[in-house]
């Protein structure tokens, strides 16, 4: 039997051990949590404080609840509102957190970053239990070491909260907040259709004189993985002001790296409706991609390279921001007009726009550098989800659009993947190739499990899920090559290098 008291207890003392409240503040957090779980009556346990993860805690006081009848039912979803409601409790308002903030950014921008990241950890808002069940390894490559996931980290939707939700979901104008990017999450408390946001906190920027936000995402594929979005719901688009807001940032927290996703259906991310980007204190693959036919391009006091990367990427570095913002913008302006039917580029279908950009920017070794990957999002009748995005061989592990953060080679894998390769595993050990194609789950995983086979001859219960991986990552290799405009073969790369120059008298102009 759960002692509730006890709990409330264990959790109001975890929030003084991590600072999220002071010592004079347990009776008023008490009564807070009290008040969220509808109780009237309270006893302080001579029991110690159990000192474990808030999430055991919270756990015990989730199940609690469902036991006395306190949530709709166990749905994840009404339990996530109850639990993030109670640590709201412990949350100090905006302006407070703010100021505190920017107090930290005075010792330095890393030691701000670091006291936020780890007070959205201590309050819940990054659920650290979830993150840790991600499957994670690395794949080599001629490219460089690729960071592979499987996404665990994300609830899938309980069928239940989903058949309620449908009664009350506010669509078009009238929704709030519009969607979960937007600053009016702060203190949001939730509903069964969007996640309650009481224990988030958003830190205010200036980037190209205009009103941003900051804050981290929930699910960090990557260390210090933070969110930066606009203050209006604005749709995204790949311009000039991009790349002055982004490098307006590394220059705000130059231990950070951001990026953009494109701006197109395909190639672009999976919220298109909210302009923002994505970065954090973590070296991608790409940032390591051997560099080649550098060019010094003295007008424009910018250095160009070409990046030995799947993706067709060109990095620009100068000392200037301003030189950076520039030359950015006459690329990404001659790119969006840019075709070369040779190797299937087609600018535009009509009015139908295709060429984009995926922009990262850092500041590394004394510069500035901003990455432009070139993107196109043409489709045809032999590829109809896009001549330059995962093709169909591959959708069995891998059919999403590839956005920013698998550009730069962090490969973020769906969750069925886990439970997929397990099953298949012990099929692969048996060389049971009918019972994978006869499985509904498993058939669609068929030739790629055959192919296994053919090429594995000793494969067993203790190998098996490695050399599973292992193909998994060669499947993504493949996906990011799918998505380079400009093959890596001899024809893809003079292609790339007519591109190149093209983008070269466009600078130098």
């Amino acid at each position: 039997m759960i002692d509730i008291h006890y709990e409330i207890g264990n959790l109001v003392d975890y929030a003084v051990r991590k600072k999220l409240i002071e010592e004079d503040d347990r009776i008023y957090a008490t009564n807070g949590v009290l008040e969220v779980l509808k109780e009237n009556t309270y006893v302080q346990s001579r029991k110690k404080p159990s000192q474990e993860p808030v999430e055991e805690i919270l756990e015990r006081i989730r199940r609690w609840a469902v036991e006395n009848n306190k949530v709709e039912n166990d749905a994840n979803e009404f339990l996530d509102l109850l639990d993030t409601r109670i640590m709201g409790v412990f949350i100090a308002r905006p302006s407070m957190f703010i100021k505190e903030f920017w107090k930290h950014y005075q010792e330095s921008p890393a030691k701000a970053t670091e006291f936020y990241y780890e007070f959205s950890k201590n309050a819940n808002y990054i659920r650290q239990q979830r993150v840790a069940k991600d499957v994670k390894w690395t794949h080599d490559t001629p490219y460089g070491s690729l960071d592979m996931t499987i996404n665990l980290s994300k609830p899938e939707k309980d069928p239940r909260a989903i058949a309620l939700a449908s009664r009350g979901v506010v669509e078009g104008q009238d929704k709030y907040p519009k969607c979960l990017l937007c600053k009016e999450n702060e203190g949001y408390a939730g509903r069964v259709d969007h996640p309650a946001r009481q224990n988030l906190r958003i830190i205010p920027l200036s980037l190209n004189n205009e009103e941003w936000y900051m804050q981290y995402s929930p699910y960090v594929y990557f260390n210090e993985h933070c969110i930066v979005f606009k203050g209006s719901h604005d749709p995204m688009k790949i311009t000039k002001d991009t790349i002055q807001r982004l490098l307006d940032f590394v220059a705000l927290f130059p231990h950070y790296m951001l990026g953009s996703n494109a701006d197109l259906p395909r190639v672009g991310g999976s919220i298109l409706t909210h302009d923002h980007f994505q970065g954090g204190d973590y070296t991608f693959a790409m940032a390591k991609a051997k560099e080649y036919d550098e060019i010094i391009i003295q007008e424009a006091g910018v250095e160009m390279v070409k990046l030995y990367w799947p993706m067709s990427v060109l990095r620009l570095k100068s000392d200037s921001i301003e030189k950076l913002v520039e030359a950015s913008d006459r690329m990404i302006r001659q790119w969006k007009n840019y075709t070369d039917m040779k190797v299937n580029v087609r600018s535009h279908t009509g009015e139908e726009e295709h060429n984009t950009i995926t922009p990262i920017v850092r500041f590394r070794n004394g510069r500035y550098e901003v990455d432009l990957i070139l993107r196109n999002n043409r489709k045809d009748e032999q590829h109809p989800y896009g001549i330059f995005h995962s093709h169909e061989k591959y959708h069995h592990i891998k059919r999403e659009n590839i956005g920013l953060i698998e550009c730069l080679g962090l490969a973020v894998l769906p969750s069925r993947l886990r439970n997929e390769m397990h099953a298949l595993k012990d099929k692969l050990v048996e060389r049971d190739m009918d019972g994978i194609y006869s499985d509904e789950t498993l058939k669609k995983h068929g030739d790629f499990a055959r192919r296994i086979i053919e090429e594995n001859q000793s494969i067993d219960q203790a190998n098996a899920l490695d050399i599973l991986y292992s193909e998994i990552g060669k499947v993504f290799l493949n996906v990011l090559e799918n998505c380079g405009v400009f093959k890596k073969d001899e024809e893809g790369e003079q292609a790339f290098q007519r591109c190149f120059e093209v983008m070269y008298e466009s600078i130098k102009a």
